[in-house]
């Protein structure tokens, strides 16, 4: 794809990989395939081709409209045209420029500049976000019904306890986030149990704080550059005295944090720190996967079927981290039995705020995926992203949890 890119972003670091990014498209359009917003619109500028184009204008020095802004808020960023597309384009990279330059050509106003900010204000601060969800649950009759099915029902409780030290040679972090404890607070404590058994210690550094990817996403990307900062400095001693990985139970921020490395490189004070932490970063079904023979032993004594359970794999999971096909096979070594699910490379429609920003897309899309959650009648949904458990579970009658639970449940 020629590019004549404006003299404002040409000789720019961002200028520089947008236009590689845009030469590498060749405009075959194998992505319109596998894009969700397309299959449910139908137009050609709500697919990764159109809003290509979209980004092209804009970074060429054409007006910013609000017609622009419509169709790149519109997408996901659920990466699925990346696993789709023969050429490598790194669309997501040329999304989060193109979102940021529009953003500061045309500045939101009223109400939908409240919202975003709203969500950036609270959503990253666990010491605000923790006890806004316990008032949400409290006040839920009264609140919009499309926030209050985000709350978790207060009968699913407090996190089991974490093990006790046993003194394991091999120690791991745990990312905790901003929005997972108050949401689902037993999921990295049943990481950290799982691990134990694998003889790991997993334990959490509580300076360390949101991942960056709420701030990032919503287009305030120098604040979320500080949040990366911290956790790097947060995690940094634990890094050289030798800590073994970083687990990122959530695969959203796992992606995120995974991209540390890509965001800062251009900081001359972090940029060799945030490449390491990207290196360490580990999904835990990475860290499970390594250690299966163990695992399988753990499982031999107390073996038996376990029940149908429907796996939802997030974007973030499979387009994202491109793990595809691990979580399966640790449910299914554990005794559940995977049910069928059509169109598995589809988004749920969480993804981050995109709920609460686009609620009718958002809404359909959760609705065609449990729909094909739900054709084999599982007795469980599970998936490995908290967005993606607490959307699906406010639109489904059975439980929605996160796989490592339900490899926790098992174990004797």
């Amino acid at each position: 794809m020629d590019t004549r890119l404006a003299d404002f972003i040409r000789d720019t670091p961002a200028g520089r990989e947008a236009e590689a990014i845009l030469r590498s498209c060749v405009h075959c359009g194998f992505c319109t395939a596998t894009c969700p917003t397309y299959q449910l619109l139908g137009d050609e500028l709500d697919g990764p081709r159109g809003r290509i184009y979209l980004i092209k204008q804009v970074l060429e020095g054409k007006p910013v409209s609000e017609k622009t802004r419509l169709h790149l808020d519109r997408c996901l960023t659920c990466r699925s045209c990346e696993t789709t597309c023969p050429s490598g384009v790194r669309y997501s990279n040329l999304l989060d420029i193109g979102r940021q330059v529009v953003e500061e050509r045309l500045p939101r106003k009223g109400g939908e500049a409240l919202m975003r900010w709203l969500l950036r204000a609270t959503l990253p601060r666990p010491a605000v976000f923790g006890p806004a969800v316990k008032l949400g649950q409290m006040l839920r009759p009264l609140l919009p019904s499309g926030l209050a099915e985000k709350l978790p029902p207060e009968s699913q409780g407090a996190a089991k306890p974490w093990p006790r030290a046993a003194g394991h040679r091999r120690r791991m972090l745990a990312l905790a986030g901003c929005a997972q404890p108050a949401l689902a607070p037993n999921i990295n404590a049943a990481t950290a149990r799982v691990l134990d058994r694998l003889g790991i210690e997993l334990f959490e550094e509580s300076k360390a704080g949101c991942c960056g990817a709420v701030r990032f996403h919503l287009n305030d990307q120098e604040a979320a550059k500080d949040d990366m900062r911290r956790n790097i400095d947060a995690w940094w001693p634990h890094v050289e005295a030798g800590v073994e990985a970083i687990v990122v139970t959530a695969s959203g921020c796992g992606v995120q944090v995974r991209d540390y490395g890509h965001v800062l490189a251009d900081d001359p004070a972090y940029a060799g720190k945030a490449a390491a932490i990207s290196t360490l970063c580990r999904d835990p079904a990475e860290v499970v996967a390594a250690e299966q023979a163990c695992l399988q032993a753990l499982l031999e004594a107390s073996p038996g079927t376990r029940g149908k359970v429907a796996f939802h794999s997030p974007c973030t999971l499979q387009h994202g981290l491109k793990i595809r096909g691990v979580i399966e096979g640790l449910l299914a070594a554990a005794g559940y039995e995977l049910v069928p699910v059509a169109d598995g490379h589809l988004c749920c429609g969480s993804a981050g705020t995109y709920s609460l920003l686009q609620p009718e897309l958002s809404r359909c899309l959760r609705d065609n995926k449990l729909s094909a959650l739900m054709a084999g009648s599982p007795l469980f949904i599970a998936t490995a992203n908290i967005g993606c458990l607490t959307h699906l579970q406010a639109g489904s009658v059975l439980p929605a949890r996160h796989w490592i639970e339900l490899v926790d449940a098992a174990l004797p």
